[in-house]
């Protein structure tokens, strides 16, 4: 220890290099440049690549699974449909010639013209035996039903598109339509009193049946 120090000028001594470097950076920060437009392209591509780096690791968990890329939506197979008939069905597929008889901005009753025809053909017949007015109303009443279903036949045969009329396959709907028609209209041209037509065989089959 020299002589004539005292401990308050050692502290001085010992303080004083680090505040006078502390200074002289304080000094040099406030002397530098402030970064701006005209000397920033370093600072603007370092901030550039930042984002861009940061991007990718955000982006790097949705693209990768572990060290292989994840399966994209192609990759993934097809459910495959099973073969058994299902239990409930949604809908039910339209019978062969099951669409619009006219167009679709037709009205109702236009697009389904051969199933309102039926219709009213074996109405007419079926008031007429049901009223009765003349002499031969009950016979007259059953053909017009009987031709009703055979104008069924004809118009599923002819008629591409029918409507409702057609119930199942085309060969379906006509042995149906054209049998029940037929059978409906001999039938009535063979009823008892004054039958319009005689058939000796089909009397005979009935007298045998009944005895």
């Amino acid at each position: 220890m020299g002589a004539g120090t005292s401990p308050a000028d050692r502290a001085a001594a010992a303080t004083g290099p680090a505040d006078g470097q502390a200074e002289a950076a304080a000094d040099a920060a406030a002397e530098a440049p402030a970064p701006d437009a005209a000397g920033g392209p370093a600072a603007v591509e370092a901030d550039a690549s930042a984002a861009d780096a940061a991007d990718g690791a955000a982006e790097a968990p949705e693209a990768r699974t572990g060290s292989h890329p994840e399966p994209g939506p192609a990759a993934t197979p097809a459910a495959r449909r099973s073969r058994r008939f299902p239990s409930f069905t949604r809908d039910t597929a339209r019978p062969e010639g099951g669409g619009r008889a006219a167009g679709g901005d037709a009205p109702a009753p236009a697009r389904q013209w051969p199933l309102l025809a039926v219709l009213c053909t074996a109405g007419a017949g079926l008031l007429i035996v049901a009223a009765d007015p003349f002499d031969q109303a009950f016979r007259i009443g059953t053909i017009l039903i009987g031709v009703a279903l055979i104008g069924g036949a004809v118009l599923r045969l002819v008629v591409p598109s029918v409507g409702m009329l057609a119930v199942r396959s085309r060969f379906t709907d006509l042995v149906t339509y054209g049998l029940l028609g037929v059978l409906i209209v001999m039938l009535s041209l063979v009823a008892q009193p004054k039958p319009w037509l005689d058939i000796p065989l089909l009397e005979d089959a009935v007298h045998f049946t009944i005895r």
